[in-house]
């Protein structure tokens, strides 16, 4: 089956071709360290955590990059968002960004998301990005003033491709100061001269300054990737002007196309409102982390399509944990009827259904990741396993061959950790211990006990079934 993405600068599903057979290279727009991660950060990096799980699992060879943003990143007013934090903690820059990547990085791990394979930061990539604007005014694309470069959005006519906008609607002093240093509004900083004061700043040929926030991405992921990669991904919000000015600097730099896929995630919302720090109604992932668990969060963020908002409130996420725990059970109960189901060769339909279920759930994957109907699909796999182990005298081939395609789909390509591996522990003798003595009751007609036996296993999931054989028991979903 062919994998389509919806590329974000065609506005369309596209079938998935890398540029070298066989491997993939991924560029993420990391964080930008000066705060915790927020609930917003989760969706993001779950999301395109599904992406490299998945194509991991379709056989290709995936190098994973995704920043860490330590300088450039400014807030409207023009202040660097780094510093600004380091001045309101009242400590050195590089402490906060210490500070607060490992909180970023412990949030991850608490959701189960997989560590980019590189981790570059944007500080450390100083003299590649001073490089990479020399190139660019070499070709009279960029211009210096006062000890400032920008880029000239006039010299590069495919300006907006990717947003949609047209740089003549684009106004001087919208938000923020006219800044007359500029030939156009549009133009966008690749280095900016650092005032005395300014801490994070580094020798350049035009003097003391620090890099723009666009540059560091174009930079490192040419670096690490080539120059032309495979998927580049973020949020809906950095489209413009992050993602926008990165192709028009690359494009410009090598002459060849930048990122092949452009993949965009949709906000997180609260009460239909975007969440964010500026907005002041955001929950850190550490806070939500303290009344759910890292699978409940993520089971409700995949719940939704990468592309649509979600809306996030405990009542969400209290389902999402209702619905994972029905799915956790059915793995449990596999694994219980694994420990003392007699040996024997797997059935063809038996295996036909678990590819079945598995085929169903790689089409709904290969749409463009739609996480929402592979959890749809996962369910009925659910449902049927239940009713094979309530129907059928499964066999220990037979049971492990379903609880490992139930692990596949879920685990390694949802990465919903289930907690269901094999110890050395069963309930299997103290079950068989409890028919042997209810069989004993009957025969001394103490009726009311024995039933009371079978009345107890059946609400603890335990099944009994009296035949001529003697009784056999069965996991009851």
């Amino acid at each position: 089956m062919d994998l389509y993405i919806y590329n974000s600068l065609s506005r369309k599903k596209e079938l998935f071709e890398p540029v070298q057979k066989g491997r993939v290279a991924m560029y993420v727009c990391g964080p930008t360290v000066y705060d915790y991660p927020h609930i917003g950060h989760a969706k993001s990096y779950i999301s395109f955590d599904i992406v490299v799980r998945y194509l991991r699992y379709l056989g290709y060879k995936v190098r994973y990059v995704q920043n860490i943003t330590d300088v450039g990143h400014l807030l409207d007013s023009g202040e660097d968002r780094i510093l600004k934090g380091a001045q309101k903690e009242q400590v050195e820059p590089m402490e906060l960004v210490e500070k607060y990547t490992r909180a970023y990085f412990a949030a991850m791990d608490e959701l189960n998301v997989l560590r980019p394979d590189i981790s570059p930061h944007a500080a450390a990539h100083i003299p590649e990005q001073i490089e990479f604007i020399k190139k660019l005014l070499a070709k009279k694309i960029a211009y210096e003033v006062k000890g400032s470069v920008y880029f000239d959005v006039n010299k590069w006519p495919e300006y907006g491709k990717l947003s949609g906008r047209k740089i003549e609607d684009q106004q001087a002093g919208a938000r923020v100061e006219i800044n007359t240093e500029k030939r156009h509004p549009a133009d966008f900083a690749l280095w900016k001269k650092a005032e005395q004061e300014h801490i994070m700043q580094w020798n350049s040929p035009w003097g003391q300054g620090y890099p723009g926030w666009h540059l560091e991405c174009s930079t490192m992921s040419m670096k690490y990737l080539g120059e032309t990669i495979d998927i580049h991904g973020g949020g809906m919000e950095n489209q413009f002007p992050h993602h926008e000015c990165e192709i028009a600097q690359s494009e410009a730099l090598t002459g060849k196309p930048f990122v092949r896929y452009w993949m965009h995630h949709n906000m997180v919302l609260v009460d239909g409102v975007k969440m964010g720090k500026s907005l002041g109604n955001f929950t850190t992932i550490a806070t939500a982390l303290d009344k759910y668990s890292g699978e409940q969060i993520r089971f409700f963020i995949l719940q939704s399509h990468y592309r649509s908002p979600v809306d996030f409130s405990g009542d969400a996420i209290e389902a999402a944990g209702q619905g994972l725990e029905r799915l956790r059970a059915t793995p449990s109960r596999l694994v219980e009827q694994q420990n003392h189901a007699p040996a024997g060769e797997m059935r063809p339909e038996i295996m036909a259904t678990a590819d079945g279920f598995r085929s169903k759930f790689m089409q709904e994957m290969n749409d463009d990741f739609n996480t929402p109907n592979a959890i749809g699909v996962l369910f009925n796999f659910n449902r049927e396993i239940n009713k094979l182990l309530q129907e059928e005298q499964l066999n220990k081939t037979e049971c492990d061959y379903l609880l490992q395609t139930f692990h596949t789909l879920s685990g390694d390509i949802l990465g919903i950790k289930l907690h269901t591996e094999q110890t050395n522990f069963s309930a299997a003798p103290f079950i068989e211990m409890l028919i042997e003595l209810r069989k004993e009751l009957r025969e001394q007609k103490v009726w009311q006990l024995a039933d009371s036996i079978r009345t107890n296993l059946l609400k603890n999931g335990i099944e009994l079934k009296d035949g001529k054989e003697g009784t056999r028991w069965t996991i009851k979903n």
